[in-house]
């Protein structure tokens, strides 16, 4: 069974997610935005071997410790985000900078995803969707096994991802949710990369942005 535990990271207060096979201990950590030894403290306490990196997309607060990561744990592979965030993770040395997080390092990704993707972690496989909007090359990863999807900043409890930064688009955010997130479940629980949990099902009741009607 895959468990998870949300840590979150930075002046942000990101969520990053570490997520693991309850048998092997094999895990992967999910956008490692900084606060490195607050991440690598939940590792040795929970006993993992972190194995992966995955990036749901490549905002400073997401990304920002994803090299130097990498790089203290023997060259670990980083996985996602999409493509079209390449110049995001151009920009993370003077985002850092102009958000006074520690410096941070460009980083080249081990593997790009594309929606309909997998990525595994030992015998467990979760889905990759695209889902633009938020930047556009945002990624979420899914696991059907545990109900749970990993949305980044795509979806909030009671909110929606910010369109206003560099390419951003709010009718491709809206779409991500609609046609990419909804499909899951209303009883899939969702992380997101900031404040608390919810459930697709609820948020389509009461989020003003993107309830039914």
């Amino acid at each position: 069974m895959l468990q998870y535990q949300t840590i979150p990271v930075t002046p942000f207060q990101q969520n990053c997610s570490l997520i693991w096979d309850d048998q092997t201990r094999q895990a992967a950590v999910v956008d490692p935005g900084g606060d490195l030894d607050l991440i690598l403290g939940a590792v040795k306490t929970l006993g993992l071997q972190l194995e992966q990196i995955w990036i749901t997309h490549a905002h400073v607060d997401h990304a920002s410790g994803t090299a130097d990561l990498a790089e203290q744990l023997g060259g670990l592979p980083i996985i996602g985000p999409h493509p079209a965030d390449q110049f995001w993770i151009d920009g993370l040395p003077a985002a850092a900078a102009a958000y006074g997080f520690p410096p941070a390092r460009v980083f080249k990704p081990t593997r790009w995803l594309a929606d309909g993707d997998t990525v595994t972690l030992g015998a467990h496989t979760l889905q990759v969707r695209h889902c633009p909007g938020h930047t556009p090359g945002h990624v979420v990863f899914y696991s059907p096994e545990i109900k749970r999807a990993f949305v980044g900043d795509v979806l909030f409890a009671g909110s929606i991802g910010r369109t206003d930064f560099p390419q951003g688009n709010h009718d491709d955010l809206i779409a991500s949710i609609t046609q990419r997130l909804w499909p899951m479940g209303n009883d899939t629980v969702f992380i997101p990369g900031h404040g608390p949990e919810s459930t697709f099902g609820r948020e389509r009741q009461s989020n003003p942005y993107v309830r039914d009607v």
